[in-house]
């Protein structure tokens, strides 16, 4: 299994846009042997201590292969709304990893 957590840092006034694009991204997510295993949108409460910007956003995705997790992001019907992302998300953090 390959392990995707994402730090998503959204444009201030355009998180309606983001939600717009999750709606499509996510359920996309299992046409390619994968599952959304949290989606979390912290609040300043939530952190015991945090040297880096609050995200908006974290979200923790798993995919059963490389390839798969390839292949999602090359999704035809995902790409057709790319300008949604681009037009909504600051930056994005995104660590792979494995289970240990």
């Amino acid at each position: 299994m390959l392990y995707i957590t994402q730090l998503i840092y959204v444009i201030k006034g355009q998180e309606s846009v983001f939600h717009e694009f999750e709606d499509i991204a996510i359920p996309t997510i299992a046409k390619y042997n994968g599952r959304l295993l949290l989606r979390i949108r912290p609040s300043a409460e939530c952190f015991i201590e945090i040297s880096i910007e609050q995200p908006y956003e974290v979200h923790l995705v798993e995919f059963a292969t490389q390839d798969d997790f390839e292949n999602f992001k090359l999704d035809e019907e995902r790409k057709k709304f790319l300008h949604l992302k681009e037009q909504s998300i600051k930056t994005a953090i995104l660590i792979q990893g494995s289970k240990l």
